[in-house]
């Protein structure tokens, strides 16, 4: 994220996005390396100081647009981070929020004043720093809190997917196996996705049907 002189005497605002995709049956997360001191050789979430002309929601989708191309995905406000001494720096008040990306149709890209941009399984994370290690924790727990209660699972999968596919990624995040037979049965009683009438072919396994999300818009439902 960005840097404030220490002789600034008030605190000024910031924006961190915690980025989630599911690949290769890992949660993982984008995250930008350092080459600043003390955090050279560090990585941190994408984020910087909040501009005088603009929202904090709006540099949130800023930082997101910069560093993954997308914009149309699940952005949500988690929580502000606001300890003295979390950035050293300057006295920096930090407004978290997480998004959910497919990975399908992102490039990842940054500017010269980080030295790279990578996904990293939330399991395996590399030094982070500021208190960014606190902040992805936070924020893994209510990704997976919101799953049991909502349908965001839409903004991590492709326009068309199999039921095996939409099972596997809650399996993932939530890391524990669920029943097929019950899980389908409440998918489908909450008439939440649609079938598209094809078939995805040429795999090892039996053509399976593939399906669609009836909408694509956050909404409260009782998945789990």
């Amino acid at each position: 994220m960005d840097t404030i002189e220490k002789k600034n005497k008030f605190a000024v605002i910031a924006t961190d996005v915690v980025i989630f995709t599911v690949h290769k049956n890992h949660l993982k997360i984008l995250l930008i390396k350092m080459q600043k001191k003390p955090y050279i050789g560090y990585w941190a979430c994408p984020g910087g100081l909040v501009r005088p002309n603009e929202s904090v929601n709006e540099a949130a989708k800023k930082h997101l647009l910069d560093k993954t191309s997308l914009e149309d995905v699940y952005l949500e406000q988690l929580c502000t981070f606001g300890d003295v001494g979390r950035d050293p720096f300057g006295r920096v008040v930090s407004v978290a929020y997480f998004a959910l990306i497919p990975t399908n149709g992102i490039k990842l890209r940054t500017t010269k004043e980080y030295a790279d941009i990578a996904w990293f399984m939330v399991e395996r994370l590399p030094k982070l720093a500021y208190d960014h290690k606190q902040v992805i924790k936070v924020a893994e727990e209510r990704l997976k809190n919101k799953l049991t209660y909502s349908n965001i699972i839409y903004s991590l999968l492709p326009e068309e997917f199999t039921l095996g596919e939409l099972q596997g990624m809650y399996e993932v995040i939530l890391g524990r196996k669920l029943d097929k037979r019950n899980f389908r049965k409440k998918i489908f009683s909450l008439s939440m996705i649609g079938s598209t009438g094809r078939k995805r072919i040429g795999e090892a396994s039996r053509p399976a049907r593939l399906y669609k999300f009836v909408n694509r818009d956050p909404r409260i439902v009782e998945i789990l």
